[in-house]
C-alpha cells in the first residue's frame, strides 16, 4: 500500500498508509494525525493543513495556485517549501511522500 511519512510538531515521525484519489489531508486526517485541522474540510479557505513538503517531492507535487498562495501569505511559517495538504492530490507517483506539519500560527 502506498504511504505517506509525517513529521509532528514535536519530531515524532509516523508513516502512514495512504489512499490515492484522496488529497494529502485526507489520508493524514484518516489516519489520525491530528495536528492537520483542516477546519474547512478542504475548500482552500483556511489554511489549518499547513505542511512543509521534503525537497526531494517538491517538483512532483508541485508550486501552490494562486487561491493556495494568498492563503500561505496568511502565516507567519510560510516557507519554500509551504502547501495546503488538501491542496496536493494523491497518487501513486506520491508513494513514500514525505511532508512536515507546520508550526500552528
Amino acid at each position: 500500500m502506498p504511504t505517506i511519512t509525517v513529521t509532528l510538531r514535536n519530531g515524532e515521525e509516523r508513516t502512514v498508509n495512504a489512499q490515492p484519489g484522496l488529497s494529502v489531508m485526507e489520508n493524514l486526517r484518516d489516519n489520525g494525525i491530528d495536528e492537520i485541522l483542516a477546519l474547512c474540510g478542504g475548500c482552500c479557505s483556511c489554511a489549518t493543513c499547513h505542511v512543509f513538503v521534503d525537497e526531494a517531492w517538491s517538483a512532483k507535487v508541485g508550486q501552490p495556485g494562486a487561491d493556495e498562495a494568498d492563503l500561505l501569505d496568511t502565516s507567519d511559517h510560510r516557507g519554500p517549501a509551504s502547501r495546503l495538504s488538501c491542496q496536493i492530490p494523491y497518487t501513486a507517483a506520491l508513494d513514500g511522500l514525505r511532508v512536515a506539519v507546520a508550526p500552528e500560527d
